[in-house]
This record gives structure tokens, sequence and C-alpha cells, in this order.
């Protein structure tokens, strides 16, 4: 099972203040357990709201609003993408995570081909077997 690990942002990441060495030092620990368990695919932090945009479909043309946003509550400032056997797993990795009073991380299981049923059609899987097959290509060239 994939998860998607939302850390959400504060007044601080949103003022595009950076994390110190110390903490830098604990998450850059922590992200290697995760990737020598096998547990990480993939992690980034996100740049503040300020440099962002948000895009609302709500008629013909799309209406475009540049950052930044008021409600830090609805932001995300990172995110990691793990591969664990269960939800518990991911709760108990993230338990061993740096972060300090305050903080709020969200986890949210991805999905899979199979849990779209009857609307993934072998047309619709294999279309997405060929885009995950060029996003690795691309990545090796």
């Amino acid at each position: 099972m994939r998860f998607l690990i939302a850390v959400k942002a504060d007044k601080n990441s949103e003022a595009g203040a950076l994390p110190d060495t110390k903490m830098l030092t604990e998450m850059g620990k922590f992200n290697e357990e995760l990737v020598k368990a096998g547990v990480m695919l993939a992690a980034e932090g996100l740049q503040p709201s300020s440099k962002g945009a948000r895009m609302m479909f709500t008629g013909k043309e799309p209406v475009v609003t540049d950052g930044p946003f008021a409600e830090t509550k609805e932001l995300i400032a990172g995110f990691w993408l793990w591969q664990v056997k269960s939800k518990e797993e991911a709760i108990e990795w993230l338990k061993r995570s740096p972060f300090g009073p305050g903080a709020v991380v969200e986890i949210r299981q991805v999905f899979e081909v199979a849990d779209f049923g009857d609307a993934a059609t072998s047309e619709v899987v294999e279309r997405g077997k060929r885009l995950r097959a060029e996003i690795e290509r691309q990545k090796s060239s």
C-alpha cells in the first residue's frame, strides 16, 4: 500500500522560514531509516504558497489565483510517499519522526488501479502502465 504523508503548513513555513541545522540533521537521519527499510518512494518540501497559484474550474475558463493563501491549515509544506503494509505501519513510522509540538501531519492512502473496480478497463490499466514506464524511462535518461 502506498501512503501520502502530508506535512501541514504553518505560519513559519508560509513565511519561508527554513528548518535549522538540528532539524535538517534529525530529518535526514529519519529519511535514511525510511530508505534503508524500503519505505520511502519520494519526499519533498514545498515553497510557501506566496510562490504558488490555485486554479478553480468553475465554467468555460479556469480561474487562476496567485498566492499567498490565507488559511494555512489548508496548505501543505511538504510530503513523503511511502510504501508500507498498512495505515498502522505508516502511523508507527510517523511516530518516529522528529516533528515537535504543534506539527500536523496527515496520512492518506493512495488509490491503486484495483480500487477503481470495473471503471479501470484493460485500456485504462494499459495506459497507466505505459505512462509509468515512460516516467521511469525519463528519470533514467
